[in-house]
């Protein structure tokens, strides 16, 4: 079957979402280097639709090839480039297209009509490039990879080969042509180690720094330097010299590296990091063939698997009910926000101030109970725009206008009497919530948002007490509040939509990514979590070994322990919490005696770490007092997975949230919880718990997995 053959029976199978055009073009290079064809893949110049390859799209670029290996057979053209629209180089497979597949033989003839395609490329009889002018990931990547040169712009702020963190592998030449480009140490780091990291993205310098691009050029002029650097390759003018690649043992440390990242993210729970490894791994032999075989059938596998259809509908939640959250008011009818109050200078409320200040760049006002905590407070936000202006993310005009906008007074008129938006981080206890509120309240402009950074209490009594209840609205951050995403916003018995929609506003010009949630306790993430910690906690007081608790979970994948996780959140703070949610929900949340005694000896948490690793902390296994019920890990991983489940289904009966989508989003966004789960709702489905425990699956069939 010929590749246009293969490509076109695909588009009829699964259909591009947005169809990629491929371009080409013909120049006259400087310096009589002579005639170069350059194909542009442009998509339209809708920035929110980037560059995707879908059947029809690469069946585009095929077409595109046939022209430019006619002209190089007749000797028209010296060589071939490859770019994409203004600031999109392109992002890969179309992931709309990939839900669609059904049948294993169609996952993998979508895995070969890209090899095919970029094949073609790489066997044409003139030198080629790739201009890789803006955003770069997955399969646009790669079709760079398959030429002979590249050059990358430094204005790139996204390049990746993302993949295993959605559970696939780079399945169109990435974990064959890399590792023999760059090396298999460096190729690690790219396709393990940075998609494991939160999909952490290469700037332009750091493509270069690794070897992937042999030229780095200003992006203002990028494509006019880099046709310049071209004729001068051709000419022979430029000679591009790679280091030699280690084939020895350094290739197999690589790879054995590889696997303890893998293993330390994702502890064996998910499929796609280790299948990439043994690609990696077998490419030491130089045999590209091979690695691509290999690459089409584990794509193929991986398709097909419930992992990977919980990492798309993960990326999907992020990338698109994140940022149109469901239930948000009218975005109209939110008012400007021209100045920002915080009562209170501790680290949360430091924290709030200089994120408000970063993103908004309006004046930000704290205040406290005394000048010390107020100066330590400003001095707080000093140092950290120090430390940006150090790293040079931020220059020194910027950095002494934003010290400038920040400042603390311990009298709460003088500081909020024009502030249109006031956020409270204060002790957690709802007479102290309350009180700040009516001194703010006294003070503030009728038009002010009251905001509040509780993290289990009641909005609608924290506001109970007030004569205008409804400018009062959560705003729940989550630590640290530079880096999680999730900011849960929580709408009041009285709330009105104008503060909502101020709310969800702000939460915007913010960059967080924001879920309206009803006034309910400990409200999403703190509730799961809670409920998730409290039965390992219930296990361990029962008599169950904590080594056993512990492991029980570790087939989740989660990104850390539940006993390092309370280490995180803090133990007196996950007691508060437990006791705020036992005192609501007493069937169902326990406080433990034992994590009471923790909390009361002072100890941080469990663990001590004398010897690098999580060891039980001595003095605290001899506070714990347990029974003798001891469970398997089995059966506590059961008995965790049944809670959660049971918990889910009430929160959404409740009308916690509007659907399940909105628990898994919290969970990705606010808890770290991994994506090749797809929050927690997919993986309950499929392992079975959502039926046993509710009678139903949270999620239609197809949404989280393979379609019926």
């Amino acid at each position: 079957m010929s590749t246009a053959e293969l490509l076109k029976g695909a588009a009829e199978l699964f259909p591009d979402e947005v169809v990629t055009q491929a371009h080409v073009r013909h120049f006259d290079l400087p310096f009589g280097a002579g005639r170069f064809a350059l194909i542009t893949l442009d998509n339209g110049f809708d920035h929110t639709k980037p560059t995707t390859f879908g059947p029809a799209s690469l069946a585009n670029l095929d077409t595109a090839v046939d022209q430019v290996e006619k002209e190089a057979a007749a000797g028209e053209i010296v060589g071939v480039g490859v770019t994409g629209k203004p600031f999109v180089f392109a992002v890969g497979a179309d992931l709309k297209g990939v839900e669609l597949v059904k049948e294993h033989k169609d996952a993998l003839a979508s895995g070969k009509g890209g090899h095919e395609v970029f094949k073609r490329l790489a066997a044409l009889t003139v030198p080629t490039f790739a201009y890789y002018n803006g955003a770069a990931m997955g399969g646009g990547v790669e079709v760079g990879l398959h030429c002979e040169y590249r050059t990358v712009s430094k204005a790139i702020a996204a390049f990746s080969l993302p993949e295993v963190f959605l559970g696939l592998v780079p399945g169109w030449g990435g974990c064959t042509l890399l590792p023999n480009l760059i090396g298999a140490d460096k190729a690690v780091s790219v396709i393990i180690e940075n998609s494991l990291n939160q999909n952490k993205q290469l700037k332009g310098q750091q493509v270069f720094d690794l070897g992937i691009a042999d030229a780095l050029f200003e992006g203002a002029d990028f494509l006019e330097q880099s046709l310049l650097w071209t004729a001068q390759v051709l000419k022979g003018d430029i000679a591009v010299e790679r280091p030699a690649i280690d084939r020895g043992e350094a290739w197999d440390q690589a790879v054995a590296k590889g696997r303890f990242i893998a293993d330390s993210k994702v502890h064996g729970a998910a499929p796609a990091a280790y299948r990439a490894l043994d690609i990696i791994a077998a490419a030491k032999n130089g045999d590209l063939q091979q690695g691509y075989d290999a690459e089409d059938k584990a794509l193929a596998d991986l398709v097909m698997s419930g992992e990977l259809r919980a990492g798309i509908y993960a990326f999907n939640l992020v990338q698109k009910r994140g940022k149109r959250p469901a239930g948000a008011p009218d975005k109209n009818l939110a008012r400007p926000v021209t100045k920002v109050g915080v009562v209170g200078a501790g680290l949360m409320a430091s924290q709030l101030a200089l994120l408000f200040l970063r993103r908004l760049e309006v004046p930000v006002v704290l205040t406290d109970i005394d000048q010390e905590r107020v100066d330590k407070g400003v001095g707080y936000v000093h140092a950290e725009i120090e430390k940006l202006l150090g790293k040079g993310r931020i220059n020194q005009d910027k950095a002494n206008r934003l010290k400038a906008l920040v400042t603390g007074v311990l009298d709460k008129a003088e500081g909020f009497a024009d502030a249109d938006f006031i956020i409270e981080a204060v002790f957690e206890e709802i007479g102290v919530k309350q009180q700040v509120f009516a001194e703010v309240e006294a003070v503030a402009p009728a038009h002010a948002i009251l905001a509040t950074n509780t993290s289990s209490l009641s909005v609608s009594e924290m506001a109970s007490k007030l004569k205008n209840p409804e400018r009062v609205v959560g705003f729940h951050f989550f630590n640290p509040v530079a880096i999680l995403p999730l900011l849960e916003i929580v709408r009041g018995e009285q709330t009105d939509d104008a503060s909502l929609a101020t709310a969800f506003a702000v939460a915007k010009k913010l960059k967080k990514t924001a879920v309206l949630v009803k006034d309910a306790p400990a409200f999403v993430v703190n509730r799961i979590l809670t409920r998730f910690l409290g039965e390992i906690q219930n296990v361990i007081d029962e008599g169950t070994p904590v080594e056993v608790a512990e492991k029980a979970v570790t087939p989740l994948g989660l990104p850390m322990s539940p006993l390092v996780l309370l280490e995180l959140v803090g133990p007196a703070i996950g007691l508060h919490v437990s006791e705020t949610l036992n005192r609501a929900f007493p069937d169902r949340f326990t406080v433990s005696p034992n994590l009471a005694a923790v909390v009361k000896a002072g100890k941080r948490g469990f663990y001590v770490y004398d010897s690098g690793k999580p060891e039980l902390d001595p003095e605290v296994a001899a506070l714990l007092k347990q029974g003798d019920t001891v469970l398997t890990e089995e059966q506590v991983r059961e008995r965790v997975l049944d809670a959660v489940a049971q918990e889910i289904g009430l929160m959404l009966d409740e009308g916690v949230v509007a659907e399940a989508q909105d628990i898994d989003l919290c969970l990705i966004t606010g808890a770290g919880w991994p994506f090749h789960l797809g929050g927690i709702t997919p993986y309950l489905d499929r392992e079975g718990v959502s039926e046993r425990v509710n009678g139903k699956q949270f999620l239609a069939p197809g949404v989280a997995s393979v379609p019926a």
